[in-house]
């Protein structure tokens, strides 16, 4: 390979999963992908409790440090993929939520932590991998941070569509720190609304990545259980899009209820019910089980999932409200996210999510912040267009007003089939 080449590297920081990606401003190529689980997981699986360790500034140091090795091992391993020469490697652009940024370049995490929830810079941030804490030394750049909790990943997402927006566009990027952007025809007013990990599969009793043996798909049909697993691998867990299917199935078959609640065995009609079991003093209904264990969903889970569709749904709402239309006046909607497959639509439709509308004028990019970043390093003045993308939003916060709480418990429990 030609060492004449100057790749660049693509990185989505998510608080779950961390997407990375090599391309060729070159060509206009996208030479590999590759991604993994965040490993400052360990420090907790949602933002607000990584903010609280990255008080402590030793903590603050570990979650960067764990963080840099992670990223450089990604990169050596997109290097690998694409057959290309580290020397070939000539700059890196990193996008994430302000508390993703902010951990990576070990800044003080207060004016995050607490209101009126500020963070440290809005403009996109020009430095070296060595301030992110890596051993080799390239130039990096961090996208925009907007305000609050709506951070570079969402401006990527926007970014990489590439597109003029229509009033009525509403934009959801569903991961642990779920942020919601909508057109009003001058601006995107965004907000963010903290999902926790249930739509990516973790901090489930069987959660995991959308990596090979994840159960990515679920569907019953009368007495059987039909599962799909990313890489068609034996299960071994359920990612983001698999928790979603399985909960909609459940409701539709009558063995979740309406309120949440996992009906017992002895209530339920068909043979499905010998998979309602007691899992550590807990209902569970079980997907899978062999003689290396069993993959299940249980009460916990559901509550999980149940707050953060309640969230979600209550961010949509104040957006919405914000600029005077209803989910009928919604003119498209964009749904990114690290479910691990393309999610239906008629699934969001089921748990409750969705109406009937958004359900015909959905449309799946996968990656959606990644491709952003993407589209950022292969155009000349991609920073520029990103800067200027950025200056559009208008962050709506959420965090302890009567109204979002009003609308999060109106949204908690599951549509009456």
């Amino acid at each position: 390979m030609s060492s004449s080449r100057r790749l660049a590297a693509a990185f989505d920081l998510g608080t779950t999963t961390i997407a990375a990606s090599l391309v060729d401003p070159a060509s206009g190529e996208r030479l590999a992908r590759t991604g993994a689980l965040n490993p400052q997981r360990a420090f907790g699986a949602d933002v607000l409790t990584r903010l609280t360790a990255a008080a402590d500034s030793e903590r603050l140091r570990a979650m960067q440090g764990c963080l840099a090795l992670e990223m450089e091992r990604l990169t050596d391993e997109l290097l690998a993929l694409a057959g290309a020469a580290p020397a070939e490697l000539a700059q890196v652009a990193v996008a994430g939520n302000p508390a993703m940024e902010h951990i990576a370049l070990a800044l003080p995490v207060a004016s995050l932590a607490y209101p009126p929830f500020r963070p440290l810079f809005t403009a996109g941030k020009t430095v070296t991998t060595l301030d992110l804490g890596w051993k080799r030394e390239l130039p990096a750049y961090l996208l925009p941070l907007p305000g609050g909790f709506v951070g570079g990943d969402l401006v990527a997402f926007l970014f990489g569509l590439a597109e003029e927006p229509a009033r009525g566009t509403l934009y959801l990027d569903m991961g642990t720190n779920a942020e919601i952007a909508l057109f009003d025809g001058e601006h995107f007013l965004a907000t963010s609304a903290a999902a926790g990990p249930a739509f990516e599969g973790g901090n489930l009793r069987c959660g995991m990545s959308a990596l090979p043996g994840a159960v990515s798909g679920v569907s019953i049909d009368g007495d059987r259980l039909l599962l799909s697993t990313i890489a068609g691998a034996t299960p071994r867990g359920i990612c983001g899009s698999g928790v979603l299917e399985t909960v909609a199935a459940l409701l539709e078959a009558g063995i979740i209820e309406p309120s949440g609640r996992i009906r017992p065995a002895a209530e339920i009609d068909s043979n499905l019910g010998n998979r309602v079991q007691e899992v550590n003093g807990i209902p569970a209904f079980v997907l899978h089980r062999d003689a290396s264990g069993s993959v299940f969903l249980d009460q916990e889970d559901v509550r999980a999932l149940q707050l953060a569709k309640g969230a979600l749904r209550g961010g949509m709402e104040i957006l919405m409200g914000k600029a005077g239309l209803s989910a009928d006046d919604l003119s498209r909607v964009v749904l990114t996210g690290s479910f691990g497959a393309v999610l239906s639509p008629e699934v969001l439709k089921k748990v409750g999510i969705f109406n009937e509308k958004m359900v015909r004028i959905t449309g799946f990019i996968k990656e959606g912040a990644l491709a952003g970043v993407e589209r950022m390093l292969l155009l000349n003045d991609g920073r520029d267009q990103m800067e200027d993308l950025a200056q559009k939003v208008r962050v709506i916060p959420l965090s302890g007003t009567p109204l979002f709480e009003k609308h999060f418990l109106a949204n908690v429990d599951f549509p009456k089939t």
